[in-house]
């Protein structure tokens, strides 16, 4: 009985790990293959603990307390924490070690995370982490920030149906993708959704654990369905959390991204520069994409937005020291500017639909 029982528990623990994996090859994809780097995956492995019941977690809305009005007195201790997976390529490295030092936070220094957020390297924030912080920090924790639509248009021919073979996830070195002669039909099984414009998502620590568990087994299905899809993060985690009942009424329709896009049929977004500056503070979004480096835009953003000195890291509330946060202070002090009343308006906006259910899952 004992060798049984460890036999079942070597079992077990090979297909967590196998499912882990496979579910980091599809959420960091690119559009010509599936391998991902050593250091995503490392980076990945370190933000996910042990099985935590979903019970634990209450569900409901929290949105009707938001107002558009003046910002309300800081709410208590609990702020939220961030977990972020910042990926590039060859040629991003300057450009990674600029946002990373925007978005560093000691808070968001713990395993104990409460939304997950994924960005590239051509990402910048238009908010600093304090604004994040308390934008987010009356908001249910398991909300979950993902731009979404069933109305799959011309993605049916192109995305859904095709059929890819990537050799990078059994080759060791890189090469492009190749598609098969047939085409497959839509599933009946479960219902594809997609995104209007982009793959970049805000999700919450509950609906991360159930892409990695699956104890449903819809993730696992979802992913070896995708595992042969192009553009797998165009649709993955869309058609996960609409056809998880569980799930599917904690979903808000928006990125918290600007984005110019190419019009039509909205593939690549356009470079953002100088002359886009005021739409993309009035967007009232928290990421913005696409940026050159050191594009001259980004220093406005620092100068005006961040309040942030070049090299160093965003100021907040737990900045201390000689020169200005060398030290870390007080964690649970922040101090809230002008980019939290204006991601509030945003997330007000964006989650009021979902509680009418007018875009929800539609």
């Amino acid at each position: 009985m004992v060798s049984m029982l460890n036999m079942e528990k070597k079992w077990v623990f090979l297909l967590v790990i196998t499912s882990l994996i496979c579910t980091i090859l599809v959420v960091t994809c690119f559009d010509m293959g599936l391998i991902s780097s050593v250091r995503k995956i490392n980076s990945i492995f370190s933000i996910f603990p042990a099985y935590i019941s979903m019970t634990q977690r209450k569900p409901g809305y929290a949105e009707s307390k938001i107002k558009a009005g003046p910002l309300p007195p800081s709410p208590g201790p609990e702020f939220p924490r961030f977990a972020y997976l910042v990926s590039g390529s060859k040629g991003d490295l300057e450009k990674l070690w600029r946002t990373l030092h925007v978005l560093y936070h000691p808070r968001n220094q713990s395993k104990d995370w409460d939304w997950f957020i994924n960005l590239s390297a051509s990402d910048y924030p238009f908010v600093t982490q304090d604004d994040l912080i308390y934008a987010f920090s009356d908001l249910d924790r398991n909300l979950n920030f993902i731009e979404h639509t069933s109305h799959l248009g011309w993605k049916a021919d192109k995305r859904a149906m095709p059929l890819i073979m990537d050799p990078g996830l059994y080759m060791s070195t890189k090469s492009d993708i190749f598609w098969t002669s047939q085409k497959r039909k839509l599933p009946t099984a479960f219902k594809l959704f997609t995104v209007h414009c982009s793959a970049w998502t805000v999700m919450s620590h509950s609906f991360v654990e159930f892409c990695v568990w699956g104890w449903d087994n819809l993730p696992r299905t979802l992913l070896m369905y995708y595992t042969n899809s192009v553009s797998s993060p165009e649709g993955y985690f869309q058609t996960v959390v609409c056809n998880a009942p569980e799930f599917a009424t904690t979903v808000v329709n928006h990125d918290l991204h600007y984005i110019s896009w190419d019009n039509p049929p909205k593939q690549y977004p356009h470079i953002l520069t100088l002359n886009e500056s005021d739409m993309m503070v009035q967007s009232n979004a928290a990421f913005a994409l696409k940026f050159n480096q050191d594009d001259a835009v980004l220093n406005k953003i620092d100068k005006d937005l961040l309040g942030r000195e070049k090299g160093s890291f965003t100021p907040g509330g737990w900045c201390t020291g000689k020169p200005k946060c060398s030290e870390v202070g007080d964690l649970n002090k922040i101090k809230p500017g002008p980019g939290a009343q204006r991601l509030h308006k945003l997330i007000a906006t964006s989650s009021s639909k979902a509680i009418l259910d007018r875009d929800q899952c539609k």
